[in-house]
């Protein structure tokens, strides 16, 4: 399968319902889906499942994710301490578009508490149909890794 029909999914337990639906509506869109958990509604933490899909996209398994928790952050914060990964949190179409066109978002994150199945279709739907811009963004998202950056040092406190 070419690689922009691979894409990896995760979420915790909050996220369980509306990820086993997502799943089911990519695959009929030609996605091979790499799922990378929870596989319940059992009380979990998100980090575990958020590192596997982080380490898939690092490794060049999938080019994109999608990932789910009760409010869509926790989730996100996970996944953006892997370098490469760039997880956006999502609740509308909007958003997902410009998460790809201005931030070369591949992972969108969804807050699955305060969203419905229609709505997450529609931003995902949303989320890979849009390509990234380039231009003056490129330029901004080359900067996010953190390897080139030399940490800044502080500033003398000037006494009064």
């Amino acid at each position: 399968m070419e690689n922009g029909k691979r894409i990896g999914i995760a979420c915790d337990h909050a996220g369980y319902q509306m990820k086993e639906f997502l799943v089911g509506w990519l695959a009929g869109k030609g996605y091979e889906i790499y799922d990378f958990g929870c596989d319940s509604e059992e009380s979990c933490d998100y980090p575990d499942y958020a590192h596997q899909l982080g380490s898939a996209i690092e490794a060049g398994t999938v080019p994109q994710g999608v990932a789910l928790c009760g409010s869509g952050n926790g989730i996100s914060i996970a996944l953006n301490k892997h370098q490469g990964v760039r997880a956006a949190l999502c609740w509308t179409p909007e958003l997902a578009e410009l998460a790809r066109r201005h931030n070369d978002a591949n992972v969108c994150s969804l807050p699955a508490r305060f969203i419905d199945n229609d709505m997450a279709t529609a931003i995902v739907d949303k989320f890979l149909s849009e390509k990234f811009e380039g231009g003056r963004h490129e330029r901004r998202v080359a900067k996010i890794p953190l390897s080139d950056i030399e940490a800044p040092q502080p500033k003398e406190k000037q006494k009064a």
